[in-house]
């Protein structure tokens, strides 16, 4: 498990990073890039505590979720110009982190026993809001409704945890092969830039 502990923190590297650049961006201050890398890397745990009434809440019972936001700050303060270079890096790591966020906040949900399909709902809220709060605090559209399937690999991980979960496998083979999914989908995805169905037009006419 402190390997998954460990994947856990490097999401949270990753997201905080993220939600950094794009405060950095925007011109926003100090304060406001640590509160948008804070929102992003926590945010959808956060979310997900508050709604099963969880506590404590996942950053206040582990302070090392802290302690990643801010070196990702600093971080990105000192090397921002360097970090496109390591735009792959960043990219396998927020999918590694899009996959443990969605699969332990799905485990999270079975834990307070909530039927397995809003533990699924739970995974995704884990994985995807933390960016769906930053863009909209960044008055961006989110990333998830408008290209890139995102919080679909998510669900698709989701399903295969509680698919494999069902039929008693070992939980570290759950939790591998699941996360393998949800990585797997999300590099297919922008590697050949596959998008979910948009409407457009009535069906029939």
């Amino acid at each position: 498990m402190e390997f998954i502990y460990l994947l856990d923190v490097l999401g949270t590297f990753a997201f905080a990073i993220s939600g950094a650049l794009v405060a950095s961006d925007k011109k926003f201050d100090l304060f406001g890039v640590i509160i948008i890398a804070f929102v992003t890397a926590v945010g959808g745990g956060m979310l997900r505590d508050v709604l099963i009434d969880a506590h404590p809440i996942n950053w206040i019972g582990d302070l090392n979720y802290l302690y990643t936001i801010f070196t990702a700050v600093v971080f990105t303060f000192l090397f921002k110009s360097k970090i496109a270079y390591l735009s792959k890096t960043m990219f396998l790591f927020d999918t590694i982190g899009l996959s443990v966020f969605t699969l332990l906040g799905l485990q999270k949900g079975l834990s307070f026993n909530l039927h397995p399909f809003i533990a699924l709902i739970m995974g995704m809220i884990s994985a995807v809001f933390g960016g769906v709060l930053r863009d909209v605090l960044t008055n961006k559209i989110p990333l998830i409704f408008q290209k890139e399937i995102y919080a679909s690999a998510c669900l698709a991980g989701g399903i295969t945890y509680l698919i494999l979960n069902y039929y008693n496998v070992t939980e570290t083979i759950v939790f591998i092969i699941s996360a393998i999914v949800v990585v797997f989908i999300r590099v297919i995805s922008v590697k050949f830039h596959l998008q979910l169905p948009k409407i457009k037009d009535d069906l029939f006419t």
